[in-house]
């Protein structure tokens, strides 16, 4: 493990736990899918507009997300992110979505192998993206056993 990572549960485990509690998600399961998605808190969306999940500004705002935006330019094209006023709040409306739209990944977020299938396994990952819904999964249960061995040192 590295200091990054030690550093970054330390910081968002709370809201991960809070998050999990709200939405009756594993906190390791949302924690796992924010170190994968942010780079352990490195990305400039994490760092620059609290997005630790790379969740897209479509839909209506909600109770954590307010509508902020942020454009992000790919080849060729340009992405808005959502923007959250804390960090707390992205981990909240990620907890939201995942109950809300992802349920068989939410109905097994206690087993970190059956969640990281189920959630790779779903169109919250895009192929489209040049996203590898194995490598996903795998890196899931690999991120989580980091986490898990983190919080034995808190």
């Amino acid at each position: 493990m590295t200091a990054q990572q030690i550093k970054f549960v330390k910081s968002f485990l709370p809201a991960a736990v809070a998050a999990g509690a709200a939405f009756h998600l594993n906190p390791m399961a949302i924690l796992s899918q924010a170190a994968f998605e942010s780079g352990w808190g490195t990305s400039s969306l994490s760092m620059n507009s609290r997005n630790f999940f790379g969740l897209t500004a479509y839909g209506a705002s909600n109770e954590y997300w307010h509508g902020g935006r942020t454009t992000v330019q790919a080849r060729g094209y340009s992405l808005d992110f959502r923007r959250y006023d804390t960090a707390e709040n992205s981990f909240l409306d990620f907890a939201r979505l995942i109950r809300n739209s992802y349920r068989p990944a939410w109905s097994v977020s206690n087993d970190m192998a059956a969640y990281a299938k189920e959630i790779a396994y779903s169109p919250y990952i895009s192929e489209l993206n040049g996203d590898d819904r194995e490598a996903y999964r795998c890196s899931l249960i690999s991120i989580e056993r980091t986490i898990q061995a983190v919080v034995l040192l808190l």
